[in-house]
């Protein structure tokens, strides 16, 4: 199959990391859809003309995200961080402005808009999963239920001190239309807040359970920079932050109107010492998932010759990447433990473990064996007890929990 990248268009592309035919992993089922989801081709390019590493195979947005049943509101530390953004912006360029706006794309059920709003914003959403979006205006979060792009921009009619992308620009089938759309709607001194998944991170923390259908492009900073040049938007500032296992939050503004930091400077420099947007480590990664598998097994395998019974302990996308990769199923873990209500009743895609809210469980496992690693300080900590009376958390990835660099 020709692959162009998603990026520059270029159809020079290599082949990188194969996880094999997967479900869609945000695709939790009922109990009569178990056995009929479809599979689809789970593969990274990397572009040899602009570096970005592309998803080889487009499952489309309306599959994807119409009904998804993620909730950005049920972890603790992810609305802290939220509102940790939402501080920074406001207090940097806009706190003694009177009157301003924010624009959340991917808005969920608008955690980050609310922390936009305690600090006097007129807030608005886009959100194109119908559910998420109903809980969000039902919560007095104005959100349009769409896919956003240039053309829904153009129907709305404000202009936007602040635009927040986070987790969602790597999601985009229509990726130069939606930040075309950013550039329409930004104001002159306005800033773009990209928060993405760092590449580096993944590498470093080998989490390539953090490939899925959904995640169409896994950016490092030469590549997000490509994608914004190319729409006369520039990349002024950003940092690492250890959300979601190791991400970049990213300061955006029109071409010539704010000058490049120092410490963006240094995080270009200290990627490309790193190698990180060479084929090698996308090579190294590929092979070091072989290896965290055969570890993986082999502990599940022990475990469960010692009689021990094991609970998977939350149920993300990324989850499922893994539990379809290494073949772990009913015949290691009895259920998927989760806090969000959404999930309740339903079975993870690919290998259908039962889905179970964590406040209706009569009892601990003996082990939990931890799919959300990336909230791993949360987890511990709001399950100290569970600890102290001997049940054992395992963590698959183990994260590298530092700044890469």
């Amino acid at each position: 199959m020709d692959q162009q990248c998603r990026i520059c268009e270029s159809h020079r592309m290599t082949l990188t990391i194969d996880l094999g035919d997967q479900p869609w992993g945000n695709h939790f089922l009922t109990e009569e859809e178990i056995g009929q989801e479809p599979f689809y081709p789970l593969q990274v390019f990397v572009c040899n003309r602009c570096r970005s590493a592309n998803l080889g195979y487009t499952v489309k947005k309306e599959v994807m995200f119409a009904n998804h049943t993620y909730l950005s509101g049920t972890t603790r530390s992810l609305a802290h961080h939220f509102d940790c953004v939402a501080k920074e912006v406001d207090k940097r360029f806009f706190k003694n402005q009177t009157k301003k706006a924010v624009l959340d794309i991917g808005s969920n059920d608008g955690t980050q808009l609310l922390a936009y709003r305690r600090l006097g914003y007129e807030i608005l959403g886009v959100e194109s999963a119908k559910r998420v979006a109903k809980i969000a205006n039902n919560g007095g979060v104005t959100t349009i239920q769409a896919f956003f792009n240039l053309a829904l921009a153009k129907t709305i009619p404000l202009r936007f001190d602040v635009i927040n992308a986070s987790g969602v620009f790597f999601h985009l089938e229509e990726l130069h239309s939606v930040t075309e759309a950013i550039k329409f709607l930004l104001k002159e001194e306005g800033v773009f807040v990209v928060q993405f998944l760092y590449m580096g991170s993944i590498f470093e923390n080998k989490a390539f359970d953090q490939i899925y259908h959904e995640h169409l492009l896994y950016y490092t900073l030469k590549s997000i920079e490509t994608l914004l040049n190319m729409h006369r938007l520039a990349l002024f500032d950003a940092y690492w932050s250890s959300i979601h296992g190791g991400s970049i939050i990213g300061f955006v503004g029109h071409q010539g109107g704010r000058g490049m930091t120092q410490r963006l400077e240094q995080l270009r420099a200290k990627e490309e010492i790193k190698g990180y947007n060479e084929l090698q480590s996308y090579k190294n990664l590929a092979r070091e998932m072989i290896i965290l598998k055969q570890e993986n097994r082999a502990y599940l395998e022990a475990k469960k010759k010692e009689g021990k019974i094991l609970y998977g302990m939350g149920a993300p996308v990324k989850g499922n990447t893994l539990l379809n990769y290494f073949d772990i199923g009913r015949d290691f873990l009895d259920c998927l433990v989760e806090k969000n209500p959404l999930r309740k009743g339903l079975y993870s895609p690919g290998k259908h473990l039962p889905v179970v809210l964590e406040d209706e469980l009569s009892s601990p496992p003996d082990i939990y064996y931890v799919l959300a690693w990336n909230f791993k300080d949360e987890i511990l900590n709001n399950h100290r007890h569970l600890i102290d009376q001997g049940v054992e958390f395992y963590f698959p990835i183990k994260q590298a929990g530092l700044c890469v660099f």
